[in-house]
């Protein structure tokens, strides 16, 4: 019973990780303080991280300002296709899978 519950968790664990945080930046107020932080760069101490302001960006082309989030971050608007694009193509391999067609010695023609 265990063996089914960690395989089920593991077999959906990166699709429900996406939608939730795609949802939690959906939601959350894009003028939040960022002074919690688990930015391992933040933590050291280093004045520069190439991804901080990721999640404001999102958040703020959620809710339809263009201009802060390009300020924010400016990948945050290429970041929402890919991460979207990544949860298609999770759905439709979890719950369309494709069967292998392997033809093995066989050459293409």
């Amino acid at each position: 019973m265990i063996s089914i519950l960690k395989r089920g968790f593991r077999q959906y664990f990166e699709l429900s990780f996406w939608v939730i945080s795609l949802s939690a930046l959906a939601i959350m107020p894009p003028s939040t303080d960022p002074h919690y932080s688990f930015c391992v760069f933040k933590f050291l101490g280093l004045p520069y991280c190439p991804g901080c302001g990721l999640g404001h960006s999102i958040s703020f082309l959620f809710h339809g300002d263009l201009r802060a989030s390009l300020h924010a971050h400016p990948l945050g608007i290429f970041a929402v296709p890919v991460i979207v694009l990544r949860i298609i193509k999770l759905c439709r391999n979890q719950f369309f899978p494709q069967p292998l067609n392997l033809q093995y010695g066989k050459q293409s023609v």
